[in-house]
């Protein structure tokens, strides 16, 4: 399908939904329903009610749909009713914020929000800089948090700029002037993400956040800007960023949950048929709009730094694809010991395991020591011992071999026992980057390829969990390296 022209067919079933016919109309909710999904989901930053905002737009919709004088436009048109939707749900919101100011103020009341869009930014973790532009969207006014949501689509090859000035009511010229202020303010944001998360972190921004109480609010995003703007060390990486929209084009559009879609065929806005249709299109990236690039989206990302370890991205609105040099990876704070058994007292700052036979017992669960059960690894009381070697894909950092040949690494953000296939990414996986932890002689593991997520005991198994920078999380992702139980 073109952009900014819809295809005979999509025209076809509008018209005749607007005459009554009801399986065209579940057709059209099906195959747009995962562009509706994104622009929302991206819009709320994951918010718990976006089930319910993607709900009533096709509600409102469906309703108005045979008062569309012009069948060619029903994408815009259809983005134009989210958009409406989205602003009402901010109105909500900020009417409610107004009523409970002060019980806020009183008592901190913890973001029901922030572990949805957590775990979104976790699983859409290609890269650091990829996670960062995610979790600098958050920072955004609500009006630019929208722009950002269509800016995505279009980056994406589901919108065109066109739609987009059409769904907002304005000129294509002007919209370009919006979207630029947005990503003006994106960048900004970008800076404030990477500064916060930097260790060490610039002493001068940790009194500027100092009574910060965590809440991404315009007040602080200006009051953290007015230090990062004029300093040297919270700005040093911003030249060697790789632009917003080849980092927004290289993420994995967001599946519409199966409780969504059960909530659509109860409201009889899908039939069981046309269900299958939209889950297996938000699956595949075969929406509406843009079929071919989604598609080709989802097979690059099957895996998720394949972008990145491919050195391949897509470009707006093509299926064409352009070389991007993978981004350096920070300096690990790690030492790994020349030979085995080997004690050298590591740099200041950083964290040194002992190259050779070793087991690593867990600091927040004492006598509980990291192990396997079959493919995955696990916590139990009996000890497991790995070779400890330099890394595979970073002599700086470490790599864990089993007794039986295999590799532990990190896959799908969980840690298995691996045959080495040859390849790169395997070789990322099972790389990991020693950094102090909690207690003398312990040391919390960062992959490699996700400098910002440290392997951590949960749900019965080793899994990567994005770190939060918090005492808690290092504690729960802390092991003590002991030379072999005899």
């Amino acid at each position: 399908m073109g952009l900014g022209l819809m295809d005979a067919d999509h025209v076809r079933l509008v018209v005749a939904a607007q005459r009554g016919n009801e399986r065209a109309r579940e057709e059209l909710v099906s195959a747009y329903l995962p562009l509706l999904y994104n622009i929302v989901g991206r819009a709320l930053s994951g918010h718990a009610d976006v089930d319910d905002v993607v709900q009533e737009t096709l509600l409102r919709a469906v309703r108005d749909l045979p008062a569309l004088r012009a069948p060619e436009s029903f994408r815009s048109w259809l983005v134009s009713i989210t958009l409406r939707q989205v602003n009402t749900f901010w109105q909500r919101q900020r009417t409610l914020a107004d009523r409970t100011t002060l019980i806020d103020e009183a008592l901190p009341v913890p973001d029901a929000a922030a572990p949805v869009e957590d775990t979104t930014i976790l699983r859409l973790r290609m890269s650091d800089e990829r996670g960062q532009a995610a979790e600098a969207g958050r920072w955004l006014d609500a009006e630019h948090r929208v722009l950002l949501a269509l800016w995505w689509q279009e980056c994406a090859g589901l919108l065109s700029r066109q739609d987009i000035a059409d769904a907002i009511g304005v000129g294509v010229s002007h919209t370009g002037v919006r979207l630029q202020r947005m990503r003006e303010q994106l960048d900004l944001s970008r800076t404030i993400v990477a500064a916060l998360a930097a260790d060490p972190r610039c002493p001068g921004l940790s009194a500027t956040v100092s009574g910060w109480d965590g809440a991404r609010t315009s007040v602080w995003r200006k009051r953290i800007a007015r230090h990062t703007r004029d300093c040297a060390i919270c700005t040093a990486t911003a030249a060697e960023r790789v632009p917003a929209e080849l980092l927004l084009s290289g993420l994995t559009p967001l599946a519409v949950p199966a409780a969504l879609l059960a909530a659509l065929v109860a409201k009889g806005l899908l039939s069981g048929t046309t269900v299958t249709t939209a889950a297996t299109a938000s699956a595949t990236g075969t929406a509406a709009g843009g079929g071919a690039l989604l598609g080709k989206l989802h097979a690059v990302t099957a895996h998720p730094i394949a972008t990145l370890a491919t050195g391949a991205v897509l470009v707006t609105g093509t299926a064409t694809y352009v070389a991007w040099p993978e981004p350096e990876h920070r300096a690990p704070g790690v030492a790994a010991a020349p030979t085995a058994g080997t004690t050298i007292p590591a740099p200041s700052g950083l964290a040194l395991v002992p190259l050779g036979v070793r087991s690593l017992e867990s600091v927040d669960r004492p006598g509980q020591f990291l192990t396997y059960d079959g493919d995955f690894a696990t916590l139990s009381s009996g000890a497991a011992t790995f070779t400890v070697s330099k890394g595979l894909a970073d002599s700086r950092c470490v790599t864990f071999r089993a007794a039986d040949g295999r590799y532990l690494r990190h896959h799908y953000l969980r840690l298995r026992l691996s045959a080495d296939d040859g390849s790169r990414l395997f070789r990322e996986d099972a790389t990991f980057c020693p950094r102090p932890g909690t207690v003398d002689g312990s040391v919390t593991l960062h992959a490699h390829n996700y400098p910002g997520s440290a392997l951590r005991p949960r749900d019965g198994s080793i899994r990567l969990d994005g770190s939060n920078g918090t005492r808690t999380f290092t504690g729960q992702a802390s092991f003590v390296v002991r030379a072999p139980l005899t």
